[in-house]
Order: C-alpha cells, then structure tokens, then sequence
C-alpha cells in the first residue's frame, strides 16, 4: 500500500504502467476504491504511466468532516498529481470522478491533456435525491442502499453470472466510510457545471453505458453536446460501471482516445497545436513562453518548423516513452556538444521522469562512441543543472 500527503490528507495511491509514457489519471465513482479500474489498467499498463487513487473518505485515503465540494475533491486531484511532478495528465473520470475531472478541465486547463468523461454528466441526480440518499445512509449506513446501489452499477445480465464478483463489490461498497460517502453526496448534490462545460478545451470523449440508469446515455450524450468537439461512445452490455464488467471495451476507447494526444491529425494544423502541447509538456511553460516571446517575423518560420516538426511529430511519436526519449536526445546533445540544449533537456528531465541515474548511464554511451572530452563536459554540465534545481526544490 501506499500512501502520499496532498492538499493536507493522506491518500491511497497505486503507480502502475511504463515510467515516461503518457500519464494517465482514473478518478472513482461514488462508493469505490481504486481497486475498481484494475482490469482496465492491465491493459493499457504497457502504453502508459497510471496513478489510481481513493478519493477523499473513500477506500484507505483519509476521512475528513464534510461535506465535500467538487472544488476541493479537484484539488486533491491537482494536488497528488503535484506530489509526483506531474504537470499535466489525460484524465478518466467516472461518475463523481468525471464530475471532478470537468472541474480541473474547466479551471486548470494547463492540467488536462485529454478527457474521458464516463457515465458522467454535468449534473447528476437533484439535490432531492442527494438528500434522501445522505439520510438514508445516515440512518442505516451503507448497508441500507448498498442492494440498489450494486444493481446499478451493473447490468441484469451480469447480476445474474456473477455472483462472487458482486458480493466482493458490494463488500467494497459497504466498507466506505459512511461520513465520507455522505460528504461525497453533499459534493454531488450542490454539483452543476452545465453553464460551464463549454469552456472545456481537452480533447474530450464522453462514454455511457448501454444500461445506465444513473446517468443514461442521452444524459453523458447531451453533456457532450455541450463541449467543443467532444466525441460520444457507448458500450453495449454494460450499466454504471462499466469498468467492472466490459473492462476492454473500455480500455480500447481510452487508448484510441489519448493515444491519439499528440500529432493525431494530418494537417499542419493539427500538428502544430499537437506539438505546442508536447513542447509544453516536456519543457514546461515558463520556456515556452519566453521562447514564443521572444520570436520575431524572422524567426517565426523556424520555431513553428520545430514545433510542428520536433515536438508534433518525432517527440509525438509513440514507440519511445518521453522518459526513453529525453535521454536518446540528452546523449545526441552532449556528443554534439549543445551546451544550452543539454541544461535545458536536464531540467526537462523534472517533466520526462529521466532521472540522474538515467542521465549519467547515457553518458557513459557518450564516453564510448563520441569521446571522453564530449562526455566529460556534458557531465559538468548535468551535474550543475540537477544541483540547481534540487536547490530550486528546496
């Protein structure tokens, strides 16, 4: 198990996946833990770098007074994933999750890559229905809705087939803490962003399941209709969850989605809006922005050359993680001898997940095949960079 502090609670958190690939988020549903998108991750886990997590009083993260708000569930989102340096990430959210990930896609664009909004809307139930489900849990604890509940989350098909699989997820259920899922509905009942979702700029795929009755097709439909340019899917067979029984399906339509991040179209636009976001997310946006600053007419032609070119189509390319990618072109840079484009790929290395051990491995190589001279001074070079920023950290 294992637990990080952010946004002052302790969270239960699980890192899977390839170290330096395109990240990955997966945010709950109500009532659920982390252990919800196992399947799921174990196919995408050689394509990407994935953190699950319990959200705040749900599963093994800590329980605080509530009542919640989305606003505040969005920032322990925001603030585990600064616990890791991660600047930015693709977000899947279910349900409660999808509500959170519109929050950070709404007010930390910077934040979102791409989105996955599953069997989510922009507003969920009424404040009514919120209301009675916190008194009845108030008044008999989970175990007084935890028979409705499950039969929502799955299809009747599946009740039916799987019996063990259900009392293990009604047992999870069952074993939140009942203030925190009663703060969590507070969150959901006061939640509505549906004069706000049109402000979402990630890349967005909405996803329902066939069967869903919580938050039916049409519903995750119309709240797609309302983002720019947001796709619309549903899976056959599958109700609330679909993670728990149609769990390829689900992870095909994620890859294909945010797979498709960086360099997806075929035009020059496309790849120009593709390798900004790259460019930004290995070199951060302090760089970039005194960069685009600083160009003039005469530049211009060259830095959209490179943006289009480096960043929208080789660093978009996706055989090398941005890890194994950082430290090919950390190797080239020092044979080459380009001491400012090596201290700038050493800091970037905080975005890529190469580590010191990583840059000093690739200078060995540098050792061997372009000479001791070349290796000898990129080593000076990477040495004072990571002891700036370590000195930065602090």
């Amino acid at each position: 198990m294992a637990f990080v502090g952010a946004n002052a609670i302790a969270i239960h958190h699980r890192l899977d996946g390839r170290r330096g690939a395109d990240r990955l988020v997966f945010l709950n549903s109500l009532g659920s833990d982390l252990r919800i998108w196992e399947e799921v991750v174990a196919h995408l886990a050689d394509r990407f770098e994935i953190l699950t997590f319990d959200m705040r009083g749900h599963g093994l993260s800590e329980v605080t007074p509530g009542p919640y708000t989305i606003a505040g569930l969005a920032d322990d989102l925001l603030g585990l994933m600064d616990a890791f340096g991660w600047r930015s990430a693709s977000l899947v959210g279910l349900s409660i999750g999808g509500l959170i990930a519109q929050h950070a896609a709404i007010h930390a664009p910077e934040r979102v890559e791409r989105l996955v909004l599953l069997d989510t809307a922009a507003r969920i139930g009424t404040a009514e229905s919120w209301s009675a489900r916190i008194e009845a849990v108030r008044a008999g604890g989970l175990a007084a809705i935890g028979e409705t509940v499950l039969r929502g989350w799955v299809s009747q098909a599946f009740l039916g087939a799987h019996p063990a699989r259900l009392a293990g997820w009604r047992a999870m259920m069952e074993a939140t803490p009942p203030e925190g899922y009663i703060a969590a509905c507070a969150a959901l009942r006061e939640a509505d962003h549906t004069a706000l979702v049109s402000r979402i700029a990630a890349p967005t795929l909405a996803i329902a399941g066939e069967d869903d009755r919580s938050t039916t097709p049409d519903l995750v439909r119309a709240t797609a209709e309302r983002i720019p340019g947001a796709r619309f899917a549903v899976i056959a067979g599958a109700a609330h969850l679909p993670c728990l029984e149609r769990p390829a399906e689900l992870a095909a339509l994620i890859a294909d989605h945010v797979g498709g991040a960086a360099g997806a179209g075929d035009g020059p636009v496309d790849r120009l809006a593709a390798g900004m976001a790259v460019r930004r997310s290995v070199l951060g946006d302090a760089h970039v922005d005194r960069a685009s600053a600083a160009t003039t007419p005469f530049d211009a032609p060259f830095q959209r050359f490179i943006t289009e070119g480096a960043w929208g189509s080789v660093w978009s390319r996706p055989h090398f993680t941005r890890r194994e990618r950082s430290i090919v072109t950390l190797a080239l840079l020092a044979a080459l001898g380009q001491d400012e484009e090596v201290a700038m790929h050493v800091r970037a290395t905080h975005n890529t997940g190469a580590s010191a051990d990583d840059i000093a491995e690739a200078m060995l190589h540098v050792a061997v095949y372009a000479g001791v001279p070349a290796a000898n001074h990129a080593i000076k070079i990477a040495k004072k960079t990571l002891a700036d920023m370590e000195e930065t950290v602090r």
